[in-house]
């Protein structure tokens, strides 16, 4: 009731700007699409007023409606949760074993990142997801998970029902020839008439939410299979590294997320540890490997021009249509900047622009995307074996 509320009161009417944006648009109006069209067609193929099973059919169809747009505007409006602007452990020597934070202002507490969408330190941070507009993190995690468990339920139903009525429409409306088989669209030929009659604008109608259940539920699917699976990332290293916050079974990983009362356990800043572990020892693994991401990062020199497109037409088709499919930004290069790449694609490269002055214009680094034949790899830097990951790869 309480993550209801929230929904109902929108506690910053600024929250309704989330809708706004090419995500929610798409996804809602997806939903709409197939909900909508799925209780038209169980009206011609099952009427719900003469059977017990066609009114179960269509509270089904209500159900899974109303379930999916509960979870979905609880991920997009509770949110995930944020750090507290100016927030430091209560011990202060924990400080050592944490990341500092500049735009908040504050230490990042364990599991948390920034996001740079949000402008703010995510509790529990996954990512930031652009068809809620807002990040999966803390609060919104079992909304978000059950949003992508209910949608692909929904469409299997909901495409079930487009190809029953239409199966039990054009059955009834095939004549067949010797040498031709005549479809009659216009009516149906059995009594009484239909109640909404099936022409050719409804059977393409049915076809195309047909294509949009079907395309969701294998989208949706294998995004739920990504949070599904078992998350922890185990590091390069000569010893085994220990996952902290894995208490050793699924079904306590799982309590910890869904709760009778729809919110999480916890604040999102502590969190129960396994036995034998350090209370901050991922925090201090992703220092270890943020550091050695610089040391393995690699110096390029801008040789041409990059005005910081999305997909940049004149660079190429290639780097045009395998730009990342990322709401990360991209760099706006000119020539003579130097950048430091630390990952990379085929045809792209990821890193920080190497600024004069530490502070340009209220940030202090500028990071994203830009075309790989927009540099060169410096002199200095290409006599060495190291490569930015993926590089290497596709040499």
């Amino acid at each position: 009731m309480g993550a209801f509320c929230s929904v109902i009161k929108f506690e910053n009417l600024q929250e309704l700007k989330r809708l706004c944006h090419w995500g929610p648009i798409i996804a809602l109006g997806v939903i709409a699409i197939c909900s909508t069209m799925a209780m038209i067609d169980s009206v011609l193929w099952y009427w719900p007023l003469h059977t017990t099973g066609g009114s179960m059919n269509f509270i089904m169809l209500i159900n899974w409606t109303v379930m999916i747009l509960y979870n979905y505007f609880n991920a997009m409006f509770i949110g995930p949760g944020f750090v507290p602007l100016g927030w430091k452990p209560e011990n202060s020597q924990d400080s050592m074993y944490l990341q500092y934070c500049k735009v908040c202002q504050a230490y990042k507490a364990p599991r948390s990142h920034h996001c740079r969408k949000c402008n703010r330190c995510v509790l529990k941070m996954d990512h930031h997801c652009p068809w809620i507009n807002n990040c999966c993190g803390f609060q919104n995690h079992a909304s978000f998970t059950l949003f992508l468990l209910l949608a692909p339920l929904g469409c299997i139903h909901a495409a079930f029902i487009f190809v029953m009525t239409m199966y039990t429409q054009l059955y009834n409306r095939l004549s067949f020839g010797w040498n031709t088989v005549k479809i009659d669209m216009s009516a149906a030929r059995r009594d009484p008439l239909p109640i909404i009659p099936f022409g050719l604008a409804a059977f393409a109608a049915t076809l195309f939410a047909l294509g949009l259940a079907l395309g969701t539920t294998i989208a949706v699917g294998m995004l739920f299979f990504i949070q599904a699976k078992d998350r922890i990332q185990y590091y390069q290293l000569d010893e085994v590294f220990v996952f902290p916050y894995d208490m050793g079974s699924r079904w306590k990983n799982f309590k910890q997320v869904f709760t009778w009362s729809g919110v999480p356990e916890g604040d999102g800043l502590a969190w129960p540890i396994r036995e034998g572990c350090h209370p901050y020892s991922l925090t201090i693994e992703q220092l270890k490997q943020k550091a050695d991401k610089r040391v393995r990062s690699v110096r390029y020199r801008v040789i041409e021009d990059y005005s910081g497109a999305c997909c940049p037409l004149n660079k190429g088709l290639k780097t045009f249509f395998t730009s990342p499919c990322t709401e990360e930004p991209r760099i706006r290069l000119q020539r003579g900047e130097f950048i430091l790449a630390t990952r990379g694609l085929r045809y792209w490269l990821y890193g920080d622009k190497i600024l004069d002055d530490s502070f340009v214009e209220g940030v202090s680094r500028i990071r994203g995307w830009f075309p790989r034949n927009c540099v060169e790899k410096c002199p200095c830097d290409a006599e060495t074996d190291q490569a930015p990951e993926g590089e290497k790869k596709n040499r």
